[in-house]
């Protein structure tokens, strides 16, 4: 069992990211290697064509790089199914909503620990971005910050339960949530060329997320 200490806010060096990049390509994934938040964002607005649906996660990263300030703005090209989700004040319609959302043409979201051997690790509450990054979307965008780099996949979970549910946790209670908690962990191993989807890795050169 790996019992190194890790320093699992530390940026990973350059030949780090190229290293973990090559591993995560060789498992169906395509990998973008970004220098800043920025780039990513207009990585975004050149995958997504006008007209296309899309839904997003919960996640630090993509108010980091200013994406949900975009959709809040509805200054884009898109049809952003979550925003009509988000509007529903019936439970019931609204929850429908969210599972129909999950069916969009464009899901993004951010990860949680990238290990270089390849694999992704995924934590979730409730599960709600799993469904589309695993199968349900055919087209997935990533954006994660390179300090989520870790060198195994037993060091990408351990990322997982003790660094990044504590600061969700801690995150969310000084939001006047309840906390957080692993309801359901993905590890996506690889995509199936079957599947005929589109999952990208926007790896960004900088610290992003938690």
């Amino acid at each position: 069992m790996n019992t190194a200490i890790l320093d699992f806010s530390a940026q990973a060096t350059q030949e780090q990211i190229v290293r973990t990049a090559a591993a995560v390509r060789a498992r169906g994934v395509n990998v973008d290697i970004l220098d800043t938040g920025a780039d990513a964002l207009a990585r975004i607005k050149q995958l997504i064509p006008a007209g296309a649906t899309l839904s997003s996660g919960a996640s630090v990263t993509l108010r980091q790089i200013g994406l949900e300030d975009l959709l809040i703005s509805k200054q884009h090209p898109w049809v952003n199914l979550k925003e009509a989700a988000l509007a529903e004040t019936d439970k019931a319609r609204q929850m429908e909503l969210r599972r129909q959302s999950i069916l969009a043409q464009y899901f993004l979201g951010s990860v949680h620990a990238i290990a270089e051997t390849g694999e992704i690790v995924v934590a979730s509450a409730t599960g709600s971005q799993l469904a589309p990054y695993a199968y349900a979307s055919p087209n997935v965008i990533w954006v994660a910050g390179a300090q989520k780099i870790t060198p195994t996949l037993e060091d990408a979970i351990r990322r997982v339960r003790e660094y990044n549910l504590p600061r969700e946790d801690q995150r969310m209670k000084e939001a006047g949530a309840p906390g957080s908690t692993i309801g359901k962990l993905l590890i996506f191993e690889r995509e199936a060329p079957s599947l005929n989807r589109h999952v990208t890795l926007l790896l960004v050169k900088a610290v992003l997320g938690i």
